[in-house]
């Protein structure tokens, strides 16, 4: 299985909403990304609660993890025209983006 893990930093404004309504938009969006894309087995989007304080970084503002049972699922996802149109919103919206993928045994 392959784990996808993305987290995002939104900008304060942008697309005519602040940034918590845009984290709300986000988490909208990608949950519903199960619902037209087959290779997605399962996702989970977290909007961050915490402050942060300074010493340990400033937190990111939107996290997804999501699994695929392959790397082909994986590339047929990124490929996916539901994906695309859901990247371009997310472009619009963020600041910095960081991600990882793995293998996850099952």
């Amino acid at each position: 299985m392959i784990r996808h893990v993305v987290m995002w930093k939104l900008k304060d404004e942008a697309e005519g909403a602040t940034k918590e309504k845009n984290a709300e938009k986000m988490k909208l969006i990608l949950e519903g990304l199960k619902i037209n894309i087959d290779e997605i087995k399962s996702v989970e989007v977290g909007i961050n609660i915490s402050e942060g304080d300074g010493e340990t970084g400033t937190p990111y503002d939107v996290v997804l993890i999501s699994d695929f049972e392959t790397e082909l699922d994986y590339t047929m996802y990124t490929r996916n025209d539901h994906h695309k149109k859901a990247v371009k919103f997310i472009d619009s919206v963020i600041e910095e983006r960081h991600f990882v993928d793995y293998k996850v045994d099952i």
